[in-house]
């Protein structure tokens, strides 16, 4: 633990600093003269600061190997396991506190020789934004940090945007990301997503804003990094070897030799990145590679004039030197495709420009242009860029107990691409697309023509079959998006028959006409058949995946307009209907989807736009999503319907329950009988809510909600329980009636009395039933607050800043009156007809604005509760 000055201590009590060893390396640095590179690791949403240790071993392991010429300082921040993608008040903070852990990284390295100037951060998750947000404080100097490693953050929008701190604090950072691109090219950042295994921050969320500056930010998605390939989950990004082993590669190629830090060059910095995290050329990193090089050795050479050739090598002891004249080439062919089964990093193919002579002396290194995958390295060439070469070379080094395979074609572009058109999104997988690949090559490119939403997702069956039942080399399959880094690579053996999913993270920007393809690394003397069909499951998991956050607004809005019908049926026919029977009838989704299609339609007219505008209306979700290209046709229809299935489970599941307890309740005392108040408001329910204002003011608003949840839920189940014991009773009273020939008009009397007054009470407590259940969401909703509050209560027993005291206050005074009323004072208010109406109109605003805005649902709520308020009364 590193000692903080005692004002930075008092300030943040929670936060904690922390410096990462392990063996002699700790013992030899717990008096902090430390002689490294500075690397600050930031976790986030819950995370635990320990999670360096996955970077700081790796590390320290690299560091050995070369003999400590260069290491780095892995420090790490406590935050305290903060929940911070659920509730945003506390960012702020975070950003001030790494802030002043940075001076105090760079004190310790004061009067050292090789001082460092800055710190390369790395942030996970909710990290990496707070990394971002350093650069809008006002004192800080950009100069700090000139490198900024993420994993799985969410730049774009929040994940749930549960209250206003958070969704202002994006705002705050992405603005200021794109007004002062300009000022920030000194930093590079890299941000690698978890891909389609990461279900709490999808990929496409972790892409930095377009309009950030391209040459010095750079978004990857894992399954798509060279020597990992794989998709991780939110969580397993953090320790994922082949990740960190890339991160760590390039950390250490990034350090300059004579400042003994990492380089302050852009430009190198960025080349490092994309070498180990988007295209490895099979090369270890070189910043200024030799244009030429010589060809030495006592190799034999071997002149090749075939257009297609394979060679095997297994335990040769001469080295050879393939070469193939371009000569005869250039006029039947436009490419070049080499492969080499043996993944070491040295050099293998050359260019040679003497057209005489038979052995080439000095060659250009055409190694560079190669690409790793998994199984084997690549180069196409295009012969029309090398006009001045006149022979390729291949290098084949003696193969002491060694076994790899090499393989070189020349062919024409237009032979080996082939077009197959998607299937529509409305075929549901019935029909499908079909090519078969039935020429002798080693590579193939199939276009994906019209693939380039994100609501489009489809399940591609590759069938291989061969001549004969040799061993070959497994199949690569890679399916790539050209306009962002998402690629995705399957290797199968052969012959097989593979499942693939094609879905897309980020969709194809308006101004890219380029078209996804499915890369083929083939076996020659086998065919392909690739099968196409549309995944009806995969488009809803597409839908959910960008899309579940806003789940809930859907939910409260059809039980809103349950509300709202079971309000319209008290007035007209005196009766309160069952939730269930209400939802069915009046959550429908005509309702409440063509006035707000029709509203984003309109904003995009000037004219509309300007009078909205004038307005001070805020812009409507769905039109701010379709500008993210993340909102595509009848997304709305589908959650709506989801959200109707939500709140009718559960709203089976709270009646069942309520039943449950009311029955248990029944059996285990006897209840007594419920007291009817005439007055709302009295001193005694005054007396109730003052304690729960001044809990709120003092303490948290969530708590305060929380506490008259419980109340409210007590007293819908002591109203359930009378129900249920005076209904029993009744029933046996009309049995006692029928068997004895007893007949007493007062008796009757009396029972018609008890029968009236149940039938209140069960109106009554339909109503209530469906408040609580409306209330139940709100407390949901605020439910990352409590959660914050009660886990940093020995800290401060006042949560500040507070996102729902106010709410809170106004719902305490709302409730306290509404869970004592019945629906008697509701049936002859004046104000009745209009609290059964508003309900809609709210619903289509919650929807408007709620999607993207999730902490303005309870406002809306709160209103219609407050107009049944009004009825109670007026």
């Amino acid at each position: 633990k590193i000692k903080l000055p005692k004002k930075t201590a008092r300030r943040y009590p929670a936060y904690e600093l922390y410096l990462y060893g392990e063996g002699n390396y700790a013992e030899e640095n717990k008096n902090l003269l430390l002689t490294g590179i500075p690397v600050l690791f930031l976790p986030g949403n819950a995370g635990s600061y320990k999670q360096v240790r996955s970077l700081g071993s790796i590390a320290l392991r690299k560091a050995e190997d070369v003999d400590f010429k260069y290491h780095f300082n892995f420090f790490s921040i406590n935050f305290n396991e903060e929940l911070v993608a659920l509730y945003g008040g506390s960012l702020q903070r975070q950003t001030k506190f790494v802030h002043e852990c940075i001076k105090v990284i760079l004190k310790l390295y004061r009067d050292r020789e090789f001082a460092p100037t800055s710190v390369a951060i790395v942030g996970h998750s909710m990290g990496g934004l707070v990394a971002r947000a350093l650069l809008t404080l006002k004192n800080f100097k950009p100069e700090l940090i000139n490198l900024l490693i993420t994993q799985a953050t969410p730049h774009v929008a929040p994940v749930l945007p549960l209250d206003k701190y958070l969704t202002d604090f994006y705002a705050a950072v992405n603005n200021h990301w794109i007004l002062k691109a300009q000022d920030l090219r000194n930093l590079t950042i890299l941000s690698v997503a978890g891909g389609f295994r990461d279900y709490q921050v999808r990929s496409g969320l972790a892409f930095l804003p377009r309009l950030s500056q391209h040459d010095s930010a750079l978004s990857v998605v894992s399954s798509a990094v060279p020597r990992a390939w794989a998709s991780t989950d939110h969580l397993s990004i953090v320790w994922c070897k082949e990740l960190i082993l890339a991160t760590i590669r390039a950390l250490f190629d990034l350090i300059d030799e004579n400042t003994r830090q990492i380089t302050e060059d852009p430009k190198k910095r960025m080349s490092v990145l994309k070498h180990h995290f988007v295209r490895h050329p099979a090369k270890i990193f070189e910043e200024n590679p030799q244009a030429f090089t010589e060809l030495t050795g006592a190799f034999i050479w071997i002149t090749v004039k075939a257009s297609k050739w394979t060679y095997s090598v297994y335990n040769d002891s001469d080295g050879k030197y393939f070469t193939f004249p371009l000569a005869s080439h250039r006029k039947s062919y436009t490419h070049v495709y080499c492969e080499n089964s043996m993944l070491d990093t040295s050099s293998w193919i050359y260019g040679c420009m003497n057209s005489n002579s038979l052995t080439c002396l000095e060659a250009t290194d055409l190694s560079w242009r190669t690409e790793l995958l998994p199984t084997t390295k690549v180069v196409i060439l295009k012969l029309q860029d090398y006009p001045s070469l006149s022979h390729i070379v291949i290098q084949v080094p003696p193969a002491a107990g060694n076994k790899y395979t090499l393989a070189c074609e020349f062919f024409k572009e237009d032979s080996r691409t082939v077009q197959l058109p998607v299937t529509h999104l409305f075929s549901f997988g019935l029909s499908s697309s079909k090519i078969l690949l039935n020429s002798s090559g080693l590579l193939y490119n199939v276009r994906l023509q019209h693939f380039n939403q994100i609501y489009q997702a489809f399940k591609i069956y590759i069938e291989s079959h061969c001549q004969s039942l040799k061993e070959r080399k497994p199949s690569v399959y890679r399916l790539h998006i050209p306009w962002s880094h998402e690629d995705s690579i399957i290797v199968a053996k052969v012959p097989s028959f593979t499942e693939t999913s094609a879905k897309l993270h980020i969709a194809q920007p308006q101004n890219d006409s380029r078209v996804p393809e499915l890369n083929i690394y083939s076996s020659s003397d086998c065919q392909y058949e690739v099968i196409l069909k549309t995944s009806l499951l995969q488009i809803l998991g597409q839908i959910i995946r960008f899309h579940a956050g806003a789940l809930p607004v859907y939910v409260i809005s059809n039980i809103l307009l349950t509300y709202g019908g079971q309000l319209s049926t008290l007035m007209s026919t005196g009766q309160c209907s069952d939730f269930s029977l209400e939802l069915v009838r009046t959550a429908k989704p005509y309702k409440v989807e063509p006035l707000i299609s029709i509203v984003v339609f309109l904003q995009g007219f000037n004219w509309f736009r300007e009078i909205w505008e004038s307005l001070s209306l805020p812009e409507v979700d769905a039109a701010v999503l379709s500008s993210q290209d993340a909102w595509f046709p009848l997304v709305s229809l589908i959650l709506f319907l989801f959200g109707t299935g939500i709140a009718y489970w559960s709203g089976v599941f709270f009646s069942t329950s309520l039943r449950l307890f009311s029955s248990l309740w029944l059996s285990l005392m006897r209840p007594t009988v419920l007291q009817k108040d005439n007055k709302l408001i009295t001193p005694r329910r005054l007396c109730g809510v003052l304690p729960l204002v001044l809990v709120s003011w003092t303490t948290c608003g969530a708590f305060a909600v929380f506490i008259i949840y419980l109340q409210y839920l007590f007293k819908v189940l002591k109203g359930k329980t009378y129900c249920s014991k005076e209904t029993s009773w009744n029933s046996s009273i009309h049995t006692v009636k029928k068997q004895s020939s007893m007949d007493s008009t007062s008796k009757t009397t009396q029972c018609l009395s008890n029968s009236t007054t149940i039938a209140e009470a069960v109106n009554s407590l339909k109503i209530h039933v469906t408040i609580l259940n409306l209330f139940t969401w709100i407390v949901l909703l605020n439910l990352p607050s409590l959660i914050y509050w009660l886990k940093n209560l020995r800290y401060n027993v006042r949560l500040d800043p507070d996102p729902c005291r106010s709410t809170a206050i106004i719902l305490i005074c709302i409730l306290e009156i509404l869970m004592n009323s019945g629906t008697s004072e509701v049936k002859s208010s004046k104000l009745l007809k209009m609290a059964a109406k508003v309900p809609l109109p709210l619903s289509v605003a919650m929807l408007a604005f709620g999607r993207m805005h999730l902490y303005k649902v309870p406002h809306f709520v709160t209103f219609s509760l407050f107009l049944h308020l009004l009825c109670c009364i007026v």
